[in-house]
């Protein structure tokens, strides 16, 4: 039997849950002849290890710090990708390397599926790669007004200015729940700097009652911007949510099959330990 291969590359890339996601896919698909793996690649690494990958090699998901050096190595790319400049998913076509951005819909499929289609007023807590394709995001969803909230309001600011379409102001990151926003989006990875997303709450007393905040972070769930989050109203949602969705767009990509999103997340959810309503 012909095995179709794809992984995730990365480093560190040990944590990644793209094998548990694709391979609860292939079962429930009952796509027989695909695996995936995972493999530790740093930006050096990367073009050697595409170079040598066989006809049987499908699709590669990438994670962080590679999704800015495979610009340059795809072959071509969609629009978002160029866009977000960031790719995280490459595709074997019959002309080489097709390079993605399922990011974006991740954050876009996560935040409808909490009825936050076209909110008014959003705020990105943020302004590295990811709070790039959460702009775009919010474009596609219609945001009116966005809100960029940066420890350092130059790279706020030049985060703002890249993306067309989007007109968006800068705060302090230590401010920002002072500013009134329908969704929240918060981009910073876990520990101190996600930390430092929530500790503004302690002293902000006006709730979030209404307010939908996506945390990216899937990992040690609640974190702790979740927790003081929900406590002041918000509808809290997990990374969780934009991981599945992102490599559910990857499972269309690599085998042309619909993506089973239920099986996934389940799959997700039973490997991070989270209850249906965690």
């Amino acid at each position: 039997m012909t095995t179709n291969r794809c992984a995730v590359l990365g480093s560190p890339v040990a944590h990644s849950l793209s094998p548990t996601l694709h391979a609860a896919g292939y079962a429930a698909c009952e796509l027989t002849g695909w695996e995936y793996t995972r493999h530790e690649v740093d930006e050096g690494g990367l073009p050697p290890f595409v170079a040598g990958l066989d006809d049987s090699w499908r699709g590669l998901s990438l994670t962080m710090p590679l999704k800015g050096v495979a610009v340059e190595l795809a072959g071509s790319l969609s629009d978002l990708a160029r866009e977000a400049g960031a790719v995280n998913t490459l595709v074997r076509t019959a002309t080489g390397w097709a390079g993605h951005n399922t990011d974006v819909a991740g954050i876009v499929t996560a935040l409808r599926d909490a009825g936050a289609d076209r909110p008014g007023r959003a705020t990105v807590i943020g302004s590295g790669a990811t709070a790039r394709s959460t702009l775009l995001a919010l474009r596609e969803l219609g945001a009116e007004q966005v809100v960029v909230a940066a420890r350092r309001p130059d790279r706020g600011r030049a985060l703002a200015e890249s993306v067309t379409g989007v007109s968006a102001s800068v705060v302090d990151l230590a401010t920002w729940p002072t500013t009134p926003a329908d969704v929240v989006v918060s981009t910073l990875p876990g520990g101190d700097a996600g930390l430092a997303a929530a500790e503004p709450l302690a002293e902000h007393d006006g709730g979030l009652s209404g307010t939908v905040l996506l945390d990216v972070v899937y990992a040690d769930w609640p974190t702790p911007l979740a927790r003081a989050a929900a406590e002041q109203g918000a509808q809290v949602v997990s990374g969780l949510e934009m991981l599945v969705h992102q490599a559910a767009e990857q499972f269309r990509l690599f085998t042309g099959h619909p993506p089973p999103v239920a099986a996934m997340y389940a799959a997700g959810r039973a490997a991070l330990g989270h209850t249906p309503d965690a």
